[in-house]
């Protein structure tokens, strides 16, 4: 797939840099602590986000109803399609990057790869599987999440999944509720990856009335593949960060203050120190921009370039692009986050058309 040892490690963390990771990790959050996580529960934003519109009720952990507007339905839509862009049009630069100076240019001069079909990666297949899962059930019901994550895999393994997908779920496909015991044993501790943050955008999108709701449910997705604290926490990060965006509140700060303490929560605290006007390279430099294929190497970053363009998601994408890196998954973050604000049709019509479709649309 083009990125230098993409295929082995993708999503499922470095052996070698566990140690550090668990570390960070180990740190008084939410994320891995001891008995059920904590978020703060916030209230809807006004009563007439609830007028005139569908929504289903769905009980929590903590005894309470979630209530899910139409809007909401219709941001997590947005959302996911963002999501699947950002997939697609990062997935485009891997085999420029082989020569780094031209792609540098071509992205410079916003030209885009020249590809007919955008197809979109396992960032995308995964998020369907969310937003699949919400659909019918209104929450994350792990067991199920499990299910069909499986299914996904087995109906489409030419997506690009990570060694620890590829590991654990054909296990899952048989017996779904296993990942209790499996997830935990990837990577000797749990998956301190990308990949639970890389599909999670539409779930926050989807609970942005409740910040706190929204991080609870991004930590239960995680957790069925991610068991790592700092895997968990990249998922929260971004759930919240996409869930502001719906809210027209989107800052590097706000999702930091609401992350679990621990690498990802530091990443994000440099990133709110990175003006602005710092070029997308520089910043990744100092950020990461995915090439360890960890959470906390990965997210810091594309939130930042989310925040930078919080209302243009063109300039987005080609702002996370630059950063290089793993260009699918920081994109799909990115693009999943803005869009969910925004839609997709601020974007060029060519982008759309080559994009490949997905089963909502």
């Amino acid at each position: 797939m083009g990125f230098s040892g993409r295929q082995e490690d993708r999503r499922g963390g470095l052996r070698g840099t566990r140690g550090t990771a668990r570390t960070g990790g180990a740190a008084s959050g939410p994320v891995g602590g001891r008995g059920p996580p904590r978020y703060r529960t916030e209230k809807a934003r006004s009563p007439d986000r609830r007028e005139g519109t569908r929504h289903r009720r769905s009980g929590n952990d903590d005894g309470m109803t979630i209530t899910v507007t139409h809007a909401d339905r219709q941001a997590a839509r947005r959302s996911l399609q963002g999501l699947a862009l950002g997939d697609a049009f990062g997935e485009r630069w891997f085999p420029l990057f082989r020569e780094r100076e031209r792609a540098q240019e071509e992205i410079r001069q916003r030209r885009t790869p020249e590809e007919d079909d955008w197809r979109w990666t396992d960032d995308t297949a995964m998020a369907l599987v969310i937003h699949q899962v919400l659909d019918r059930h209104g929450e994350m019901d792990q067991d199920r999440l499990a299910a069909a994550f499986a299914r996904a895999y087995a109906d489409d393994r030419g997506r690009g999944y990570g060694a620890g997908m590829r590991e654990l779920l054909p296990q899952l496909l048989e017996e779904p509720a296993r990942w209790r015991e499996l997830a935990p044993g990837l990577f000797d501790g749990g998956s301190l990856g990308n990949g639970a943050s890389m599909r999670v955008a539409p779930l926050g999108a989807w609970f942005s009335a409740d910040l706190g709701t929204a991080a609870r449910q991004a930590e239960l997705s995680a957790r069925v593949t991610h068991a790592h604290p700092e895997g968990a926490a990249g998922a929260v990060a971004v759930a919240v960060a996409a869930a502001l965006s719906v809210r027209g509140e989107l800052s590097v700060s706000a999702v930091a203050d609401r992350t679990p303490a621990g690498l990802v929560r530091d990443g994000l605290r440099r990133a709110a120190g990175v003006p602005f006007a710092t070029a997308p390279r520089e910043a990744a430099g100092i950020l990461g921009s995915g090439t360890r294929v960890r959470a906390d190497d990965t997210v810091p970053f594309a939130v930042w370039t989310a925040a930078r363009h919080p209302a243009d998601l063109e300039s987005a994408l080609w702002s996370t692009a630059e950063g290089f890196g793993d260009v699918d998954t920081t994109c799909a973050i990115t693009g999943g986050i803005v869009a969910a604000a925004t839609g997709v049709g601020g974007v060029p019509a060519d982008w759309l058309s080559r994009r490949e479709g997905l089963p909502l649309e």
